[in-house]
């Protein structure tokens, strides 16, 4: 009995070996890979817009525009903002995209550093409660698609908000239910009802 425990704990060992290994070669690959694949796989315009994130570029009148003008209007907004449609970047249109990829410049600037912490916080606690209910399904697709759509209302949130602080490449990705747009209002509402007839069928089940 103690032979065939150890021989289960050596195969046990020898296997988290060889997947460490392997980890860390992949790792030191992509590593090496990285400014191979920045120079020769990537447009200029990606690269020129990744070299303005990490501040190896400044051009605040050509690819940065956007982001910088993003940028003023959040600054301009202050503690309480300036009020509604009463921004001075925005509504005189030096913010380009306002309503959609860089309508969160326009939360900062007309409602200022409270209107934005309130907006963070009621997409982190929709997207956690999200998480959390998700893992109380018992249907197992039910389950993953509550993690999806948790998953995806973040991607959208963190990478549009990244874009009007400086901190990610402008994608042009609008933010959930508050970006103008039909398209991106209906899908999101849509996945939005499916998870909601999920959660409300596993409280009947239950």
């Amino acid at each position: 009995m103690y032979y065939s425990i150890y021989i289960i704990d050596k195969k046990r060992l020898e296997l988290q070996s060889t997947t460490y290994l392997i980890s860390l070669i992949i790792l030191i690959g992509i590593s090496f890979s990285t400014n191979y694949l920045f120079e020769n796989f990537l447009e200029q315009r990606h690269r020129d817009r990744i070299n303005l994130i990490i501040g190896k570029e400044v051009d605040n009148r050509g690819i940065g525009y956007n982001t910088n003008q993003s940028k003023i209007a959040i600054s301009n907004g202050g503690l309480f903002g300036a009020g509604f449609l009463e921004g001075t970047q925005t509504k005189g249109n030096f913010v380009p995209r306002q309503h959609t990829d860089y309508i969160f410049s326009t939360i900062g600037e007309e409602w200022g550093f409270i209107g934005t912490l309130v907006t963070i916080l009621l997409f982190t606690l929709f997207i956690t409660r999200i998480s959390i209910r998700a893992d109380k399904q018992v249907n197992h697709f039910r389950r993953i698609y509550s993690h999806c759509f948790a998953s995806l209302l973040f991607i959208h949130f963190f990478i549009n908000v990244g874009m009007s602080i400086g901190l990610v490449p402008s994608v042009g990705i609008p933010l959930p239910f508050i970006s103008y747009g039909g398209s991106s209002l209906l899908i999101f509402s849509v996945m939005f009802f499916i998870y909601l007839n999920f959660d409300s069928s596993r409280l009947r089940e239950d």
